[in-house]
């Protein structure tokens, strides 16, 4: 509920409209029966008056003015509607890029993402519980006080019947609620297997005769029905007791109003007038069953939202590269810098205390395992929870607003991917760059030509994670996309793993080339870049073991382990 309240303190001033409406509505409805009464008692004078003739008017302007507060009350709907979607779309857009890196790192964040679907349950529902619930239960308790005027029997038997809904209400809901959410997990469960099926279809295609998709699509869908009938259990549970409410509410008016009228308690009009009334009631219980549902629906299309927007962001604030003087090359230093994945009690990186001096190059070499990645990704600021300290510009990494000081970052490590879009999109990513700057690094990683070839060049649509693409063409497209605004730090991953034919002669001379800006650390086997580069760190088990010059490196003994074809 905290978050339904949350998600309507937004628009409060449109609310306060849409309950005005509401209540002059209620009270202009109920208004209706005494007008009718009083209708009912000129008419059995059996003469026309303008007595008369003023009542029906004041009915039919009653009847209008019900009708235009109720279209009043759809457009500010419909308008809210709007804005609930658009702060969701804009919501998730700014929070996705600056989600904690290690708060997703055991989840898959697309199917995370798929949560922003029931924003549409939200928009569809809200109508209902605004409108139809609150104006049903606004009638319900205004046609039970208008009652108690005809007579006392009537003030106890609407406390009771209100108390008796109240306490069913407040005893079932909450496990409603929760049987709706676990309902509503399995059912994300069940889309997010679908999709895995669907991203590895050629994995299952391939391998012929697999029970596995079927099967597990079983037991998922298996629990999702049993989610499914303890939570319809308990909304049937509710709708049973509301049937049975408004049958006390229809017997017993009528059975107590013949009563009062054959007692002579009660005139004609009135009783035609106590019946109308009930028939409003009855129909407002009848919102109320049929609403019962989209509430829960609701309430638990909030829960699935704030499973992503729960997730803690990125700091936000620190010193920006406007506020600091200078440009070119940085340095960059490690100080006892240990990390260790979350629910991990091994340590990826130990102790790493490193210098790098500005418009240096060094290469980061290993075997498989040793934390190459791990730092890598450290020095580009994605985690949050290392230990130890990280500067850059002598300026450590938590001082530093961390968009200023990516952007002064150009990376191309395993966490870059191609997504749908134009080529110029995928090389920009929306920054301010210029044209010509596109140019220079598409010309620099030797991409020119295959641009030349399309037929909408730089606006040629990509596809997700850059399928129909060679893996040569897509490596050329992410370097470019980390050289192109001229970074002062260049972090590179797994460089040379492509033997990319127009590169062996012209990139690792470009990249260590000290005529550019950048300062650069780059992961590689490939013993071209390493023999460019002024230092070598080797590494094995989350440490940095030995620190050389390719020279050095040549009589070491894990020298042939990296690079065997390579004569010491």
């Amino acid at each position: 509920m905290t978050r339904f309240f949350r998600l309507l303190a937004n628009d409060r001033k449109d609310l306060f409209y849409v309950y005005t409406f509401a209540i002059i509505s209620g009270v202009v409805n109920l208004s209706l029966p005494l007008g009718i009464q009083a209708i009912i008692g000129l008419i059995m004078a059996g003469r026309v008056s303008n007595s008369w003739i003023l009542l029906v008017a004041i009915v039919l302007i009653g009847i209008l003015a019900t009708g235009i507060l109720q279209i009043l009350q759809v457009q500010i709907i419909e308008l809210i509607q709007q804005r609930i979607f658009s702060r969701s779309a804009f919501e998730f857009a700014y929070r996705i890029p600056r989600i904690k890196t290690e708060s997703v790192m055991y989840r898959h964040a697309p199917e995370l993402v798929n949560r922003f679907f029931d924003t549409l349950t939200v928009q569809k529902g809200l109508p209902k519980i605004l409108i139809d619930f609150v104006t049903a239960v606004l009638q319900i308790l205004f046609g039970l006080i208008l009652l108690s005027f005809y007579h006392p029997f009537f003030v106890l038997y609407g406390i009771i019947l209100l108390l008796l809904l109240f306490v069913i209400f407040y005893f079932t809901s909450p496990k409603g609620l929760r049987t709706s959410i676990e309902e509503s997990n399995y059912k994300y469960e069940v889309a997010h297997w679908l999709e895995e099926l669907a991203r590895t279809m050629n994995t299952f295609k391939l391998a012929g005769q697999s029970t596995l998709p079927h099967g597990k699509a079983d037991t998922l869908v298996a629990k999702y029905l049993k989610a499914r009938k303890s939570h319809f259990r308990v909304v049937l549970f509710q709708f049973s007791n509301v049937v049975a409410f408004k049958f006390l509410v229809t017997g017993g008016l009528l059975i107590l109003g013949g009563l009062l009228v054959i007692n002579r308690e009660l005139n004609i009009g009135q009783f035609v007038a106590a019946e109308i009334i009930i028939i409003l009631i009855i129909n407002s219980v009848e919102k109320i069953i049929n609403n019962i549902e989209t509430i829960y629906d609701v309430l638990t299309g909030l829960e699935k939202i704030g499973v992503v927007t729960d997730l803690p962001l990125e700091k936000d604030d620190g010193l920006c590269a406007d506020d600091l003087p200078g440009v070119g090359p940085m340095t960059l230093r490690s100080e006892g810098l240990s990390y260790r994945f979350p629910n991990e009690q091994r340590y990826a990186l130990k102790d790493i205390s490193v210098e790098v001096a500005a418009g240096s190059s060094v290469a980061v070499v290993g075997p498989s395992g040793s934390g190459k990645s791990t730092l890598m990704a450290a020095m580009a600021g994605l985690f949050d929870q290392v230990e130890g300290q990280i500067s850059y510009e002598e300026i450590p990494l938590k001082n530093w607003d961390l968009e200023s000081l990516r952007f002064m970052i150009g990376d191309n490590l395993i966490q870059e991917d191609l997504f749908q879009g134009s080529l110029l999109d995928n090389l920009t990513l929306g920054r301010d760059i210029s044209f010509p700057k596109v140019q220079e690094a598409v010309r620099a990683v030797k991409l020119t030509s295959w641009i030349e070839s399309l037929s909408n060049g730089y606006d040629t649509e990509l596809q997700p994670l850059g399928k129909l693409l060679s893996r040569a063409v897509m490596q050329k497209i992410l370097l470019a996309r980390a050289i192109i605004h001229d970074p002062r730090l260049l972090l590179l991953e797994d460089f040379g793993r492509l033997k990319i034919k127009e590169w062996v002669d012209h990139m690792p001379s470009f990249l260590t080339d000290k005529a550019r800006p950048w300062t650069m650390i780059v992961s590689t086997s490939d013993p071209e870049m390493v023999k460019l580069c002024d230092v070598i760190w080797y590494m094995e088990n989350g440490r940095i073991v030995d620190t050389c010059t390719w020279e050095e490196a040549k009589t070491r003994t894990w020298f042939k382990d990296e690079f065997p074809n390579t004569p010491c």
